[in-house]
């Protein structure tokens, strides 16, 4: 039988600290909360009854039961307090001396049978234990934030900490409300330390003036369904904060050089600029603690791309792929003519036939009239061979992701194409440059990936090379807009912004498996759960393909030559062995059982 816990206490009254409280409290925990002065208990008590205020606002919490809950509250200056508490959390703020020494006071005031808690989201559990007498007694229990919003709780052992106390929180979990995955005392655990490389590698694109923060972020919420975009969420977080995790896992971490802050963030915290609770950060905010970001000097002047002198009416299209039947239908869609070059007849028939039926369910959804639908099929022309491209403005190719054939496919183009045309190829990891050299115009051809399925992804990364010209880049914005779309614009580097930053997250996903840190399943649960992901790194892998993530893997190690980009060897191993996901029935899960 685990214990049951009657009291708890809560040390550190900031945003964290009253939202562990809230959800104590909330289910009927009476809960001792602690700080360090007046003033700062005054701070955590307005933080308590704001966040329960906002709550009956929104109908989500009665009156009658924001009372009770308030109720259930004992606020008190010192640690003294705790003396007969079941339980005690701290989430003082990230620091491991400040935290050694609260320990060594808790373990001095609380009862011989308190366990004692760290909320810490990087900092070794361990080396917070052994300041006390009783470290089998000490755990991690990390909240996320909000904490009476984020379902997600880690729960971390360390070497000795005792099985009945991890047992004893994991039914509290429950309890709660919460969904806890236990795990060892490793740097990061699991959220974080997937979540801030992938944070760290979107400052550096930003850092490098790869990319503006805006493209950056929308690129990562539109590619991806991520909540909020990474710069923005660097934000939230504060900057200061992801910094001494960052700066931790690096130490902590085996010093991987992809967990070493960018200097800039560095220097950004240093002048202030800690996020949303100082006003600027990579954004600038209405006042400090607001989340209305307002224009500053970095702000684009305005959201529509300048008009092109090239105008586009008729389009060319290459390639019969999953990838090329939608941009087709997105094209007709748009009011384009379209030139659909196949190898053959054969396969534009199954082409047209793909884009009528996904047409079709467009008219079954309430998406498109019968009369659009039949419209945009009037708009497209079948063909199998490149000679009919000879006077459209424009044409993108979706053919296999094989450099050399689209080296062949650009220099064909270049000679039968008219002077001007933009040339655009949809690769999602290939460098352009090459496939523009392949021409005698490189600075009429640019990257246009589009992600799939193309007719509902809002997103299309513009990517240009060091010979595309100014009027290509607009030709593309003024496309993509009219697509519907919103185009990023970023430079010609390996997996471009979305899959630079998406797969080398899902690779030290499966490093951190292939460790045996901890499960599949713990893994999905912890990202959807804990940062709000649509899905699962494991879930997305097997949705991808794996096959398809080895190969954008090695594209990214090949250029950047950064240790930590290398593929995980257990991917490695799984596409060898034929696990390709979903598609084969078997990746990291066995889908053939479902």
């Amino acid at each position: 039988m685990t214990r049951e816990f009657a009291s708890v206490g809560v040390v550190g009254l900031g945003t964290m600290g009253a939202g562990i409280v809230e959800v104590f409290a909330r289910n009927g925990i009476d809960v001792v909360a602690v700080e360090i002065s007046d003033a700062a208990l005054d701070r955590g008590r307005a933080n308590l009854t704001g966040s329960t205020n906002r709550a009956v606002a929104r109908g989500k919490l009665a009156e009658a039961d924001r009372d009770a809950l308030l109720g259930r509250v004992t606020f008190a200056v010192g640690l003294d307090a705790l003396h007969s508490v079941d339980l005690v959390i701290e989430a003082v703020p990230e620091h491991l001396d400040l935290k050694q020494r609260l320990f060594a006071e808790l373990d001095r005031v609380c009862k011989p049978e308190a366990i004692l808690a760290t909320n810490t989201s990087s900092l070794s559990v361990t080396e917070i234990s052994v300041a006390t007498a009783r470290p089998n007694q000490v755990v991690g229990i990390h909240f996320f934030n909000p904490a009476p919003v984020m379902k997600l709780v880690e729960v971390v052992r360390t070497v000795v900490t005792s099985a009945d106390v991890v047992a004893d929180v994991e039914a509290l979990c429950k309890r709660l409300g919460k969904v806890d995955v236990t795990i060892s005392d490793r740097a990061g655990f699991i959220a974080n330390a997937l979540l801030f490389g992938y944070l760290n590698h979107a400052v550096d694109l930003f850092e490098s003036r790869y990319a503006t923060r805006e493209d950056i972020d929308a690129a990562m919420k539109l590619g991806c369904g991520l909540p909020m975009g990474p710069l923005a969420l660097m934000d939230l977080i504060g900057l200061d904060t992801a910094y001494e995790i960052l700066d931790t896992m690096y130490r902590r971490g085996g010093r991987d050089r992809r967990h070493a802050p960018v200097p800039l963030l560095k220097q950004m915290v240093t002048a202030g600029l800690l996020g949303r609770k100082s006003g600027r950060g990579f954004y600038t905010y209405e006042r400090p603690g607001s989340p209305k970001v307002v224009p500053d000097e970095q702000t684009p002047t305005t959201t529509e791309p300048a008009a092109s002198d090239q105008a586009v009416t008729k389009i060319g299209i290459v390639g019969s792929g999953t990838m090329a039947t939608g941009i087709i239908e997105v094209f007709a869609n748009a009011g384009y003519e379209v030139v659909s070059v196949t190898r053959g007849a054969e396969q534009s028939a199954k082409v047209f036939e793909a884009v009528r039926t996904s047409l079709n369910k467009g008219v079954v959804r309430g998406r498109l009239s019968e009369v659009d639908r039949d419209a945009a099929l009037g708009r497209i022309n079948w063909s199998a061979t490149l000679d009919h491209l000879a006077d459209v403005d424009l044409v993108v190719e979706a053919v296999v992701e094989e450099l050399s054939v689209k080296k062949a496919l650009f220099a064909s183009l270049d000679e039968i194409c008219k002077p001007g045309v933009v040339l655009a190829t949809t690769t999602s990891s290939l460098p352009v440059i090459e496939m523009a050299m392949a021409t005698q115009r490189p600075a009429d051809v640019v990257g246009l990936h589009f992600f799939n399925p193309a007719p509902a992804m809002p997103l299309v990364e513009i990517v240009r090379t060091i010979r595309t010209s100014a009027e290509t880049v607009t030709t593309a914005q003024v496309v993509s807009a009219t697509l519907g779309k919103t185009g990023v614009v970023c430079g010609d580097r390996s997996g471009f912004i979305v899959n630079a930053l998406l797969f080398s997250y899902l690779n030290d996903a499966v490093r951190m498996l292939e460790a045996s840190y901890s499960t599949a399943d713990d893994i999905d649960h912890a990202m959807k759960l804990g940062c709000g992901y649509p899905m699962g790194p494991f879930e997305l892998l097997d949705v991808v393909g794996l096959d398809v993530a080895l190969a954008i893997q090695r594209e990214l190690y090949l250029e950047l030559r950064e240790p930590g980009f290398a593929p995980a060897p257990l991917l490695e191993h799984l596409v060898t062995a034929g696990y390709l996901g979903r598609k084969t029935g078997r990746g990291f899960r066995d889908h053939t059982r479902r």
